[in-house]
């Protein structure tokens, strides 16, 4: 197996899943990126990190990006001896913005990068399903691919991810809290039922909001109302949902992203600078656009 010689850098953005109702399917793509530097060298592995988790995280092969390089470079059949790679921080930590999907995009897209034809071993489908199986679930690595808009899930032993429009009136604002919730805490918090009314009237909002968000942006007040997860979620962050309920109750469509605890809402009823007025003390509002690409090599 041939390696490229030099470093390559990797772009990766944030995501936010769910949306309100799309409970695991439903994932957008958001313009706030990582970048990681990598190259392979002689028999060591060196990690660098700077920005969020820059104190936190380790520097070893317990380190998510390198255990999605091992990943990646494990289904090329490539085993490089040693390994330079620095990331740069970008999405915050335990938010709700997809910083896990990143890290393990970023790491088997990275893997391929060094790779001479490692497009042609690893196609855009296959890192997505190997993201996915890393990650568990399919919501937040399908956008940090496939960038936008997408709708994943699984049928039988197999990922899917389908692309959708996004209209270009659209965009965001998050409201980014200053402690984060982990994942695990989140979904632990779900009962294991919901009632039927319960599901189907979050089935017919999660086609309309696909709608709204394609070309009728009128609709996403009313398209992203959901039953399945967030008022489950509020005892891990009761100050997220009071901010989601505010903001709705002025017609903004607002959501939990992801499993929280960040507040995303669209800008389609008062203006960005109005929203970002409308940040908590403490926390941090970033207006961000939809990221129409997933990840790249820049």
């Amino acid at each position: 197996m041939t390696f490229v010689e030099g470093p390559v850098r990797v772009s990766v953005p944030a995501t936010s899943a769910n949306l309100g109702p799309g409970y695991d399917a439903l994932g957008l793509a958001l313009d706030l990126r990582d970048v990681l530097t990598v190259e392979v060298t002689g028999d060591e592995l060196s990690v660098s990190v700077a920005g969020h988790g820059a104190a936190d995280l380790a520097l070893d092969e317990s380190h998510l990006v390198v255990r999605a390089m091992r990943a990646g470079f494990e289904a090329m059949n490539a085993h490089p001896a040693g390994l330079r790679l620095a990331c740069e921080n970008h999405i915050p930590h335990a938010r709700g913005l997809g910083s896990s999907s990143a890290a393990i995009v970023g790491g088997i897209a990275a893997a391929r990068a060094l790779v001479a034809g490692g497009s042609l071993l690893l196609d855009d489908q296959a890192v997505f399903a190997l993201a996915a199986d890393l990650e568990g679930h399919p919501d937040n690595v399908a956008p940090a691919v496939f960038g936008g808009l997408t709708i994943a899930g699984r049928e039988d032993d197999a990922w899917f991810a389908v692309s959708a429009a996004v209209d270009p009136r659209i965009s965001t604002v998050v409201f980014v809290p200053p402690h984060g919730v982990e994942t695990r805490t989140a979904r632990g918090l779900l009962p294991d039922e919901v009632a039927h009314a319960d599901a189907a009237a979050n089935a017919g909002r999660v086609g309309l909001l696909v709608a709204a968000l394609n070309a009728q942006p009128e609709h996403l007040h009313l398209a992203t109302r959901d039953w399945l997860h967030q008022d489950f979620r509020e005892p891990a962050m009761p100050e997220s949902l009071a901010l989601a309920r505010s903001l709705r109750g002025e017609g903004i469509p607002a959501v939990v992203s992801g499993a929280g605890p960040t507040v995303l809402a669209f800008d389609t009823v008062v203006p960005v600078d109005e929203l970002v007025r409308r940040c908590p003390d403490g926390w941090e509002a970033l207006p961000l656009a939809i990221d129409p690409s997933g990840v790249r090599v820049v």
